[in-house]
């Protein structure tokens, strides 16, 4: 266990990791922002951090502060599957794409944002 933590440290504090990093963030803050504009937000909340969460619970879950469950520990791992599950049925996709959006969000919300799903109020 020791050596994987070692090699993850060490791959995290390399230019190769900050630039993996950095590209990850940069299509986060793109996917939210076009998934924001199919749901009739401001596509600038996007690249506010908290703001972001809010508005992004706030689509999925129609109550933005639902967004301090995230912060329980045991209650924020239920509730990010429950929200991830829910933001994809309310753009028409099923239970695997909430899977995915769990487990890889950056691609799966850019999916959501460039893709042709259509978000459902």
């Amino acid at each position: 266990m020791d050596k994987i933590m070692e090699i993850w440290t060490n791959y995290l504090f390399t230019p190769e990791g900050g630039a993996v990093s950095v590209i990850l963030a940069v299509l986060s803050v793109i996917g939210m922002w076009l998934v924001f504009k199919k749901a009739h937000k401001a596509g600038w909340r996007s690249l506010v951090p908290v703001l972001n969460l809010y508005t992004l619970v706030q689509i999925g879950d129609r109550h933005g502060l639902k967004f301090l469950l995230l912060l329980i520990p045991v209650v924020g791992v239920i509730y990010y599957v429950l929200f991830s599950v829910r933001l994809a049925r309310r753009f028409g996709k099923g239970l695997l794409f909430g899977v995915g959006l769990m487990l890889l969000p950056p691609l799966f919300i850019l999916i959501l944002g460039l893709g042709s799903a259509k978000y459902k109020a």
